[in-house]
């Protein structure tokens, strides 16, 4: 069956599966072949006529304010800056659209920043949207075919695309071309719209979900890394100063230290830090003030969170430390098994404090003594 247009063609509710590229079962009939040929022209003008519901401007202002601009002012990833130069500095040269990229590693370390520094860097429009977003095939016709030469689309969390959008995005990212369907049935005919070439920049934290044919379909692929404490440290002072808060580098140090390594924490904390500085009257921010103000939302100097204390708190005193199986702890702590596994879980296994066997989780002797517990002298095995 056809897309349906936006335009209001009948008083009944539209159904989710008149959306679709394929003809329905249903009979039509047409009185003439100009009849035909005007409904057909009808169906085309108005899906061309759709226009994104994105907005481009993010939501969330006091972010937009301390988002790098350029790539020179991007601090941190040196060698996906290094990769990106090469490729700006290429395509300015040949006249072209940058080649498709892919961006994708944990949340908060700067994917939807890299896109619109891109997009300043190449002196183009970016059109930002999320893939869920994109319910029906006609949104991402009206974004694509809103696109002016060169300009940048932005598709985050792209792992999650409908497999119809994902089909229409094939031949529009290989040959700058949209293949969609008009008519009805016996009636029904393909029609090849041209793009003007583009470039669509992905984001996604789960890399491994993506489709092997979208996937291939980037020219460049880049992993997002943690950050150092060195790196946020920098981030956090340029923050400071266009948020008008006055840091020290030690301050600035002892909030980086509790970031996790990512950059949207970081500047999540250091508002949080500049709050309880201006309420309690304590400039410059120092470590010690730092210190003080994160202590008090449960920010310790790992940056674990009452919540990932209480978890680990709850393995070692009911469970002796594991190992416990995930709706076990789920179960003891009250939060969702989802919401463990993939908030809390990742961060620590990384800074060693929790392990995952086939048995269970397991707390290691550095999560024993971060909590202040003596770690038993013989833990578990954690082998088979």
């Amino acid at each position: 069956m056809a897309i349906i247009s936006s335009k209001k063609q009948s008083p009944q509710p539209e159904r989710p599966d008149e959306n679709i590229f394929f003809a329905s079962e249903k009979k039509t009939s047409y009185k003439t072949k100009k009849s035909q040929s005007q409904s057909e022209s009808a169906e085309l003008d108005a899906l061309l006529a759709v226009e994104a519901t994105t907005e481009e401007k993010g939501s969330n202002q006091n972010e937009e304010k301390i988002r790098p601009q350029r790539l020179d002012e991007y601090i941190g990833q040196k060698d996906l800056k290094e990769v990106l130069n090469i490729a700006i500095s290429a395509a300015k040269s040949r006249k072209e659209s940058l080649d498709h990229l892919l961006l994708y590693g944990p949340p908060g370390l700067g994917k939807t920043t890299m896109s619109l520094i891109l997009a300043a860097e190449m002196e183009v429009n970016c059109k930002i949207t999320t893939a869920p977003a994109i319910e029906k095939p006609r949104d991402i016709v009206g974004l694509l075919v809103g696109l002016q030469k060169g300009d940048i689309l932005f598709i985050d969390e792209i792992h999650r695309l409908s497999k119809m959008t994902e089909e229409i995005l094939y031949p529009a990212m290989e040959d700058f071309r949209l293949d969609i369907t008009v008519g009805q049935g016996k009636t029904s005919k393909t029609r090849s719209i041209p793009l003007k070439p583009f470039t669509l920049v992905g984001a996604t934290t789960r890399v491994g979900s993506l489709t092997s044919p979208l996937r291939d379909r980037f020219g460049i692929i880049q992993r997002l890394r943690f950050y150092e404490v060195d790196e946020l440290s920098l981030i956090i002072i340029r923050a400071a100063k266009l948020l008008n808060t006055d840091i020290t580098e030690d301050g600035a140090e002892e909030v980086a230290r509790r970031s996790r390594g990512t950059p949207r924490i970081a500047n999540r904390l250091l508002r949080r830090v500049r709050d309880y500085s201006e309420v309690k009257k304590l400039t410059p921010i120092n470590a010690e003030v730092a210190g003080e103000a994160l202590e008090l939302f449960n920010v310790d100097p790992l940056g674990l969170d009452w919540t990932d204390r209480n978890l680990l708190r709850t393995m070692i005193e009911n469970y002796n430390g594991g190992p416990a199986g995930l709706e076990t702890m789920a179960a003891a702590t009250g939060e969702d098994a989802q919401t463990i596994e993939e908030v809390y879980e990742p961060y620590l296994m990384q800074i060693g404090f929790m392990q995952r066997t086939p048995r269970g989780r397991v707390v290691t002797s550095a999560g024993w003594r971060h909590l202040g517990f003596s770690p038993p002298d013989e833990q578990l095995s954690l082998k088979l």
